[in-house]
Parts: C-alpha cells; structure tokens; sequence
C-alpha cells in the first residue's frame, strides 16, 4: 500500500520548484525573439505571443505552488533543505524578473513590470541569502551534491539590474536611491557568488565523477550567469548617472561574454558526450538548455550592437535558433510527460 501511495500522481504534493525554469526559458525567448524581429520583423509577432502564453504558464504554475506550501509543507520544506533542488526555487522570483523585463519591453506595460521587478527581487534577495545559509549550517552536502544548478541563487541576484536599471530615474529620493542600491548589490553579489561557485563546480567536473544523466543538461546553466552578468552590466551602465567613462565597462562585458563562448563549446560538446556515452532522458532539468542559453544569445545580441560587429550578431542568431529548437523540444516533452502523470509521482 505505501509503494502505490509513494508513486501515485499528486501535481500539488509532487510539484517541483523547477516548474518556474519553464518560465524563465520561454520569457527570455520571448525577449530575444524580440531583439531579432529587426531582421525578421515577423518574429515580433512570435515574441508577442510567447509574451502571452508565459503570463499565463506563471499564473497556472503559482497555483500549485502556493497550495503546496499549504497543504504539504513538510514536503516544500524538506525540497528547501536538499542541497540541489532547494537551488530550483530561485526559479519562481527570477521567472518574475524575466516577465518584468518582458512586460517593460514587449507588452508596454511599465507599471506592471516595475510591480513585478520589486516583488521579484525582493524575493530573489531572500532566496539568494537562505538557499546558501541552509547548505552552510548543514552537514548534508558533499561532492556528489555540486553541480551547475547551484548557480541559479546567485544568477538570480545578476539578473535583478536587466529590469532594475530601467526603473533607474523614475523615482525620485529615496525611493531611487534604493532602486539603485538594489541594483548595484544584486550584480556585485552574484557576480562574485559565482566565481566562487564557478571554481568548486570545476573542481568537481575535473576530479569527481560525471554528473548523473538527469543533471547533464545543468552544464548549460554556467551560460547563465555570463549571459545575465553581461546584458546586466551593459544595461546598468547605459543607465547610470555617475559613471562618466562607461566605454572600459563595456569592453568588460565584451571579455565577460568571450568566456561564454569557451561554455558554448563545451556544453555542446558534453551534452552530445551523454547523448551518445550515456544517454539523456528527458526530466526537468532539461529547461536547463533554455534560460542559460537564452540570456547569453541576449548578450550577444546586445555586444554586437554596442560594438557594432556583425559577425558577433550572425553567431547570436546561429545560438537563438539552437534556442528555439531547445525550447521547443523541452517543452513538447515537458507537456508528454505532465500529461502522462510522470512529472507528478512521489519517488
């Protein structure tokens, strides 16, 4: 009798905070379609209505999370306390600050956006603060624990100023100086969580065994956090109003993005490994190919503006349609599985 009640389908008590991934990768699809619509017009129309459909996949996927927290908190808690899914719930707020982005450049709706870029950070702060506090204070983690989704806490943080730096300057006193205040700790903060992160996660890559089949596809979160830190410099700076010389930080975010190119390489390359060496089946994880992917076709996309280099630009279109066929290949089996109660049973 326990066997079937531990395998049975349950979409609230077996609802994982990964769901939110979903969010992320189809919000910044949506924004970089948007960025290419300039030489494909009819991709604003795509980005449109990828717009749409994420507003509404955040709003049915918050309803089974919040019941969770209601109805089966032992599990939501026992979830935040594991040292690799608790990395997951970051998702929820970051997926927020992707639609705030989404609602300021795609739907024209400011307001909105700058309502769900406050509740957004507020919660990636919290998140950002607790996620590493529960894996300081414990004795739980250990080597086969470390993997790439640990740098979605700090990813979080990075992402804050894509949005917050264009709320910059519609306040006034107070209220902006916290705006910017927000900004500037959240890019500081995870930039530097996550060269930290970033040297003990190449420790394991190099002197650990593989990561199991179902994480591989975290390899493509260290895009991430490049992609996020680059737009989110970029973006930062054109909106600041004490830096005078802004070019040497622009040429940053140009070598930052170069380290990204060396992770495009080797996430191809890993992911064909476990494709062929030792296969990939499809889990949640697999959202992992888009947002990482996503934000870093969204950096190129801007580098190649600011520096006005076209062949950057046709390397950035090359990633987005790689991007597209992740997206929508995670997502039909995404939709398989759910509907097949797979996504749903207790293990």
């Amino acid at each position: 009798m326990a066997t079937v009640e531990r395998h049975s389908v349950n979409p609230i008590k077996n609802f994982t905070p990964s769901w939110f991934a979903a969010v992320m990768g189809t919000g910044i699809l949506a924004m970089t379609s948007m960025f290419y619509s300039s030489y494909l017009p009819f991709l604003e129309y795509v980005a449109q209505g990828l717009f749409y459909f994420n507003v509404a996949l955040f709003g049915v996927l918050l309803v089974p999370c919040v019941m969770r927290w209601i109805f089966y908190r032992a599990d939501a808690l026992r979830d935040l306390n594991h040292p690799v899914i608790a990395n997951f719930y970051p998702t929820l707020p970051v997926g927020m600050l992707v639609l705030a982005s989404d609602f300021m450049v795609i739907g024209k709706n400011f307001q909105v956006g700058v309502w769900f870029w406050m509740i957004g950070s507020a919660l990636t702060v919290v998140l950002g603060l607790l996620v590493p506090y529960i894996m300081f204070k414990g004795e739980h983690v250990t080597l086969d624990h470390i993997n790439p989704a640990w740098f979605i806490p700090p990813v979080g943080l990075i992402v804050i100023p894509i949005a917050g730096s264009l709320v910059i300057g519609h306040f006034s006193g107070l209220a902006n100086e916290w705006v910017i205040f927000v900004n500037y700790f959240g890019w500081g903060a995870g930039f530097f969580l996550y060269l930290a992160l970033l040297a003990i996660s190449m420790y394991r890559f190099i002197l650990h065994r593989p990561l199991p089949n179902v994480l591989a596809p975290t390899v493509w979160i260290n895009l991430g956090p490049i992609g996020a830190g680059t737009v989110a410099l970029l973006n930062i700076v054109n909106h600041c109003c004490f830096i005078a010389d802004k070019e040497p930080f622009f040429v940053i975010g140009f070598f930052f993005w170069g380290f990204g190119v060396w992770w495009v390489a080797m996430a191809i390359m890993l992911t064909i490994h476990y494709i062929r060496r030792l296969k990939l089946p499809y889990a949640m994880s697999w959202w992992a190919f888009t947002f990482p992917l996503g934000a870093y076709v969204a950096a190129t996309h801007l580098v190649a503006q600011r520096f006005s280099i076209h062949l950057v630009d046709h390397f950035g279109f090359a990633l987005y349609l790689l991007l597209f066929f992740m997206w929508a290949a995670t997502l039909v089996n995404t939709v398989l599985h759910a509907a097949k109660g797979d996504l749903f049973r207790g293990g």
